[in-house]
Parts: structure tokens; sequence; C-alpha cells
């Protein structure tokens, strides 16, 4: 089996690229469905989920090809609107595609989705927004089917501003009749970025990145290329790691805009962090300040997928920090882990308290999720001595090679297959 080695207890320093984004990049190749034509995609990350995602492309008759860092999928040989369950279950962003085939064929049927066990995420509030949308439901032995005539613009309140919903709901109104206003949506930068790649391809909406996104619908879209941005999230967990390990790094091809609730808990505790136009550079002592309360929030908040990583940094964060789980109830079972390692960390429900402490010792651990994987890493490379990662497979789903990145930093790490 394929494991992580890392010597732990160095410095990093130097320079890395940041990768494309994950969470914008998979809701885009839903997108492409829209398009009867052929669509580039730039900068695209090489990691697991969007393999999955090629794979369910192909099996509903999309052709995908790769050109270099580019992906260029041509939907005009798609054939069926059933997505492989097998495939479904592999991925929780698959879930994107409902609102896709819908607007392009008018019929969906999918299960639900796989991916990360990180907590219940039902999707009720996107079949609530298809259902006023004109779109019949039924749920028979696991499997959802949708059907409509038409797809009907209409005004959709979201209970919470829930990222996929706002994601679903907005492919679904592309090709509407009429206008779609979404009220209480998400205000992701990824949300902004798939919207930006469908105004490329000519549909027309306004107000991403705001609580009300409107969508005029249009008749068809065309053929784009478009370049995806940086991920925030690969950016946020190396910022995370030099803080804990102590050092300076340049982290080039990305913007603080989207980071800024991460670069100001970090400079809390100590880093000192300086943004450019399109690089940011980090510097830490290794020696920080505990963080008295952190809040999982929807964007611009602090984000639930960057919990698992700081508290990595906590661990050794001198006094006692404290973080509130708000999103996702599954993110602590990653503690187990992270207490092995030599961690004093309590967990009453939804709040962890981190007890830092002076040092951490290597040991065997075992990822059970993309973010707590990356936040293992983080902790190897802070501890004294080797430490081992079973099952980097869901590391992968995120990070192109997070192994490449870090020993560009000079960290001692190599993955072992």
């Amino acid at each position: 089996m394929a494991y992580i080695e890392i010597a732990g207890g160095k410095q990093l320093i130097g320079e890395v690229n940041i990768q494309g984004s994950k969470n914008a990049v998979l809701p885009i190749l839903a997108a492409t469905v829209l398009i009867n034509g052929i669509t580039k995609l730039n900068h695209c990350p090489r990691i697991l989920d969007v393999y999955h995602m090629i794979k369910i492309l192909e099996a509903i008759g999309c052709v995908v090809t790769w050109e270099g860092s580019s992906l260029i999928v041509d939907t005009l040989r798609l054939n069926t609107s059933i997505v492989p369950e097998i495939l479904v279950k592999k991925m929780r962003s698959s879930i994107v595609l409902m609102g896709a085939l819908l607007g392009r064929t008018h019929s969906v049927t999918i299960t639900y989705p796989g991916g990360c066990t990180i907590g219940a995420r039902p999707i009720d509030y996107h079949l609530s927004a298809f259902q006023k949308m004109n779109i019949l439901l039924e749920e028979k032995e696991g499997q959802i089917y949708c059907t409509t005539t038409e797809i009907k613009g209409t005004d959709i309140v979201l209970e919470f501003p829930s990222v996929g919903a706002t994601e679903n709901t907005i492919l679904a109104a592309v090709l509407a009749k009429g206008k779609t206003r979404i009220k209480n949506a998400a205000k992701e930068p990824e949300i902004t970025e798939l919207c930006k790649f469908l105004n490329t391809a000519g549909a027309k909406i306004t107000g991403a990145g705001t609580a009300l996104i409107e969508i005029e619908g249009v008749d068809s879209l065309y053929n784009v290329e478009y370049t995806t941005s940086s991920d925030r999230i690969v950016a946020g967990t190396y910022l995370a790691a030099v803080a804990g390990t102590g050092g300076e790094v340049v982290l080039k091809g990305v913007k603080c805009s989207c980071l800024q609730s991460i670069v100001r808990v970090l400079q809390e505790m100590g880093c000192t962090i300086f943004c450019g136009e399109d690089y940011i550079i980090i510097s830490s002592s290794g020696k920080l300040k505990a963080i008295p309360f952190i809040k999982t929030m929807p964007y611009p908040g602090f984000p639930t997928d960057m919990q698992s990583q700081m508290m990595s940094v906590m661990m050794r964060a001198s006094g006692i920090s404290k973080i509130v789980e708000d999103i996702f109830e599954g993110r602590y079972q990653n503690v187990q882990e992270q207490v092995k390692f030599g961690a004093d960390i309590k967990v009453t429900e939804r709040e962890a308290t981190i007890y830092g402490v002076t040092k951490l010792i290597g040991c065997e651990v075992y990822a059970s999720e993309l973010r707590g994987g990356a936040a293992l890493v983080i902790s190897g490379l802070m501890a004294e001595g080797k430490t081992i990662i079973h099952n980097p497979n869901f590391i992968e789903r995120g990070y192109e090679d997070i192994c490449r990145d870090l020993r560009c930093l000079h960290a001692d790490i190599r993955y072992v297959s």
C-alpha cells in the first residue's frame, strides 16, 4: 500500500506554484455539459477528483483529452443523462451534474453522491430548488429521477447559503425560460468563477459573489476557452505548513483577496504575511500564539476546508485555542490521529479545545478524508522524527502532488508506492 513518509522538524524555505482550483474546476467541468461543443480549460489540476469527473463525462458520451495542463471537453456526442452510480459514489461534487444535465437534456438519473465522510451533507436544498423550477422529482431505490418539459425561471430562497445548491440552481437556470433569482446564495469565490466561466460562454448572470444572483435564461452557449484560478485551500494549506514549521516561502500565482480570513488568523498567531498582486510571502519563527476562538462559517468567514490544517498549527501554539466547527460535524474524526503525535485536544460536540504542547513526535497515522489528510502532513512536518501517513489517496483527491510541492520548499517528504 502507498504511503507518505516525512522526516519532520525542518523549516520550509523557497517558492512554490499553486495549482488550479479543485472547487472551481469541478462545477465548471459539469457546466461544460451545457455547451453543445468544445471547452478548453487551462490551469486544470491533475487530481483524483478531476479524473473522477472525467470518467463521468466520458460515461455520458463526452470526449475528454489532456493537452499539457489544459483539459479539452467535447460534449457534441453526449448521449445519455443517466449518470453511473459507481462513479457518483466516488465523489461528492458529481451532484452538480444534475443541474447541467437538466439544462442540456431536461432529464437526469443519478444516485446520492459519495466523497469524504465529514458529515451528512444532504441535497434537500438542491431538490427543493429544482421543484420550484418546474422539474419533477421521483426517488426510487436510492436513485433520483428528474424530468421536465421546460425549466422555468423563478425566485429561489435558500435556507442556507449552500455552495452545491447554489451551483446546481445556476446550472439549471442558464438555459431556462425566463429569469431565476437565487436569494441567500453562497458567496464563495468558486461561485463567482463558475458564473464568470458561464458568462464567457454566453450566459447572462449577475450578482455572483453576493447573496442575490440573477440568471437570465439564454437559448444556447458557445465554445469557450477559460483559465481557472489557483486553489485557495491548497494555498492556505501551505501557508499553515510554513506557519507551523517556521521559515519563509513565496506562494506564486495566488491572490490574498480570497484568503483574508486565513491570513488574518495566521497574522494573529505571529506570522508575517505580505500580499503581492499575484503572490504571497509568509515568514514564521515557528513559535506561535494560540487563537482563543475560531468558528467555521460560509465565505467570507473562516473556511471549513481549512479547519483541520489550522488545528495542526494550533497543536504547538503557546496557550489554548478553540475551534467551533459549524459546517460539517464529521471534521473532528481526524483528532484521534493528531493525538498520536502527542497533541492535547479535547472535543465536545462541535467544539474542539487545543492545548498547545512544546513538541510533536513523528508517528504512524491514517488519513480518512481530504483536508484531514493534508493536516496530518502538516503535523508530520512539524514533528520530530519520522512520520508515515497511510491512505494518501484521500490527499490526492485535492492536491496535485503535495510531496513535490513541499520538496520545492526543502521539506524531507516522499511518496512511497
